[in-house]
């Protein structure tokens, strides 16, 4: 696929216009923007230290990379200009797993509860469908209740958890183990 293809367009829940499509090379500071801000919020997201533009666009070269190959499927949200969330699904690379896909989702704070992350979800999931996945994993912290309502809503189940997982402010937090399965992808 394409960098820079627009998958689809939306209106969120408080009126903004929503630009769904793949990453190009010129999104690397506004995803550095993104990753960076959501550490500072102290979100609860998997990374915890700020990332180098050096850091982000070795992740983005891989992203495109993985993506022209059909290896891997990702977007970013676009509202008024500026990239506001991301999204991805990595098709496992053994070829005894290659039927699962692991997803992953961030979504800047000012745009969360307004109807984005669904959608985004939505369209990973139609997406892995093109990808022939019958898996979707993911992982999210047990404090996430935000991430684990969406993931809920869209078809994904818990099915375990990594006691103690995650440690983050001196404190041990769960991490739960979330799939959403063959015949869920069908719809």
């Amino acid at each position: 696929m394409k960098t820079g293809k627009i998958i689809r367009r939306f209106t969120a829940k408080d009126g903004r216009e929503v630009i769904l499509r793949t990453p190009k090379w010129e999104d690397a500071d506004d995803l550095m923007e993104l990753i960076n801000s959501l550490i500072e919020e102290g979100a609860d997201i998997m990374y915890d230290v700020k990332l180098t533009r050096d850091e982000v666009v070795d992740w983005l070269s891989r992203a495109i990379a993985q993506l022209e190959k059909g290896n891997a499927f990702c977007i970013v949200a676009e509202v008024e200009g500026r990239i506001i969330a991301r999204s991805d699904i990595t098709k496992r690379r053994f070829s005894c797993e290659s039927h699962v896909g692991d997803l992953g989702i961030l979504i800047k704070t000012g745009y969360r509860d307004i109807g984005i992350g669904t959608e985004m979800m939505k369209t990973l999931i139609d997406q892995a469908r093109r990808m022939g996945l019958k898996i979707l994993t993911l992982t999210v912290s047990a404090t996430n209740k935000r991430a684990i309502h969406v993931y809920k809503k869209v078809g994904f189940k818990e099915t375990g958890r990594i006691p103690k997982g995650i440690y983050r402010n001196g404190k041990y937090i769960d991490l739960i183990i979330m799939v959403k399965e063959d015949s869920q992808l069908k719809k």
